[in-house]
């Protein structure tokens, strides 16, 4: 059996790649036949093999495949770098689960773990009448909450850890990524997280390590996928 997680964000810039992208090496040391996914990605550049996004080829070179067809990466690549909704409109698409679903389906036939990327924060909106979370919900993925460990971030967590709970997902942790290096107090900070949050911490990204060397320190997060 396949196993799944949805990787969310606080916000825009706050690491999900990144993350995501350290979970992927961290779980391909522990033996997981692992691979990543983004659904949806904003933002693309034209190539002379169609439109790719860095998020998504980070994540297939992250992956126990970097061979992997680049559609059932990403299988909705939109050019501006907009909320997918308005970046779909300015494209000419119609965001809908269908076409991420049957892609899903293929990587989670190929291998026995599949880390799903969103993209934004947990609202943000794909089409008229579907949002990113709808991905994680109708799929019925854990959720794994990136945190960046910036001034703000203690509300911007606990707001969308409850959205997360009021959408009937599961929240499996949360990993907390120093975005900002200079951030004030924050070990306080980290400490505040893992009194309020609903979930346990999995793990803290230092800044400015590579995903490959920074893996050692989603070992939590690694446990809680076996």
């Amino acid at each position: 059996m396949t196993a799944a997680v949805f990787i969310a964000g606080t916000d825009t810039g706050i690491g999900k790649t990144h993350t995501a992208c350290t979970l992927l090496h961290a779980l391909r040391a522990a033996g997981h036949d692992a691979c990543g996914m983004k659904p949806v990605a904003s933002g693309c550049v034209e190539t002379p093999q169609g439109l790719r996004n860095d998020d998504a080829l980070a994540l297939r070179a992250a992956g126990v495949d970097p061979e992997l067809p680049y559609a059932l990466v990403n299988p909705v690549a939109l050019r501006d770098p907009l909320s997918p909704h308005l970046a779909a409109a300015h494209d000419g698409v119609a965001i809908t689960l269908a076409p991420l679903r049957a892609a899903f389906e293929q990587l989670a036939a190929r291998h026995s773990t599949v880390v799903v990327e969103g993209v934004g924060g947990w609202l943000v909106p794909l089409a008229p009448g579907l949002l990113a979370s709808d991905i994680a919900r109708q799929w019925q993925l854990p959720v794994i909450l990136v945190v960046g460990l910036r001034l703000g971030c203690l509300s911007h967590a606990l707001l969308s850890a409850r959205a997360i709970a009021a959408d009937g997902c599961r929240l499996l942790g949360w990993i907390g990524n120093r975005v900002d290096p200079s951030m004030d107090a924050p070990e306080e900070n980290l400490d505040t997280l893992r009194a309020l949050l609903p979930a346990p911490c999995l793990g803290v990204l230092p800044h400015g390590v590579a995903p490959a060397q920074a893996a050692g320190c989603l070992d939590a997060a690694v446990a809680a996928l076996d």
